[in-house]
């Protein structure tokens, strides 16, 4: 059995699918896009707006390229996350000079990872373990090719904002792609405990963004503590506010990352995959969008059953219908694309 001991062998993950750890918002969207006859390859194409290659020449030039030579110790890091997660090809890393801490990782065709010096310096070893392996698992998603149109979208939106109801309707595309865009991140934290095998360290690593680097004067319950208090508000004031300071936010706030990664940990997901029980890339073609659509709504509905937000219980009722009424809708046009019109010819 596996332990969260450093000095301990992790686990490979053979042919694990990207679904074991996906947040079922996340899940429900990519399956649906997976779903869809030659959609990636579409917004490949389109991810031609995105220069990946100048971007590759620009950290080529301009920061440096871990491997063997160079951050030989993160190098690892990276292998070890590859060879955990059970990538194919183990991705370019590079340790850019910015005190701002932040990792991405980008590209569609050959996706590749970036770390800030504020980042590095702010975290441990194995903190920087589950930081590689949070980017890994956005590799292992295909969330750069989708992260791409929303960046397109967000420069679209701002070329039309003198255009009103041209602006509302892109903005409204915006907002849903960031709440997609803010649940990968809640995924990828679990992939990044999964690479890194240290659920703890992960703790650390998402304390040290919201507080720095005094870990010794943070706690990890009393952390835990402020995520339910901000999730319980006061009145519909701040429920409102709450819902105003996620505009533009692509990231979910440090104590939310922290008390989704402790729930997860906590019922059993994380130890069940840790002893084999996921599912296989090799099923991924039989995952059934209509249920991942179902089950995306689920999710809200649970996680609204929990809160204690005055505002979120007007909305309990609706995500149970909704999640029924998306799963049916998402059935009808997974089977008519995959299928193809019904006079014979095919889809194109």
């Amino acid at each position: 059995m596996a332990t969260n001991s450093p000095e301990r062998a992790r686990v490979r993950l053979d042919d694990i699918s990207s679904r074991a750890y996906e947040h079922p918002a996340d899940r429900g969207a990519l399956v649906a896009l997976r779903s869809l006859r030659g959609f990636d390859e579409v917004f490949k194409r389109l991810s031609g707006m995105f220069n990946e290659r100048a971007l590759r020449l620009m950290f080529l030039s301009s920061a440096v390229r871990v491997n063997e030579r160079q951050f030989p110790e993160v190098y690892n890091y990276v292998r070890d996350a590859a060879y955990v997660l059970d990538l194919k090809e183990v991705p370019e890393l590079y340790i850019q000079m910015n005190p701002r801490p932040n990792a991405m990782a980008i590209g569609s065709h050959k996706p590749f990872m970036v770390m800030t010096t504020g980042l590095f310096d702010l975290l441990d070893p194995e903190e920087q373990r589950f930081v590689v392996g949070h980017e890994v698992g956005h590799i292992l998603s295909g969330h750069a090719v989708y992260r791409t149109m929303l960046l397109a979208l967000i420069r679209l939106a701002a070329r039309v904002a003198w255009i009103p109801l041209g602006y509302i309707g892109i903005r409204a595309i915006v907002t849903a792609l960031e709440e997609w865009y803010r649940k990968s991140e809640l995924s990828c934290d679990r992939a990044g405990v999964l690479a890194a095998q240290n659920p703890e360290a992960a703790k650390r690593a998402l304390m040290k963004l919201a507080g720095g680097s005094r870990l010794a004067e943070m706690n990890p319950d009393a952390f835990l503590e402020q995520a339910r208090e901000y999730d319980r508000g006061g009145d519909a004031r701040d429920s409102l506010i709450k819902l105003l300071s996620l505009m533009g936010q692509t990231h979910p706030f440090a104590v939310i990352r922290m008390a989704e990664l402790h729930r997860w940990i906590e019922d059993g997901s994380y130890q069940r995959i840790i002893n084999g029980d996921y599912p296989r890339r090799s099923t991924d073609r039989d995952a059934n969008v209509g249920q991942e659509a179902r089950n995306a709504a689920n999710s809200y509905r649970e996680s609204w059953a929990r809160s204690e937000d005055p505002l979120v219980g007007t909305l309990r009722d609706v995500a149970g219908s909704a999640a029924n009424a998306g799963g049916r809708l998402f059935d009808t046009v997974a089977d008519r694309w995959k299928n193809g019109p019904r006079n014979g010819g095919s889809a194109s």
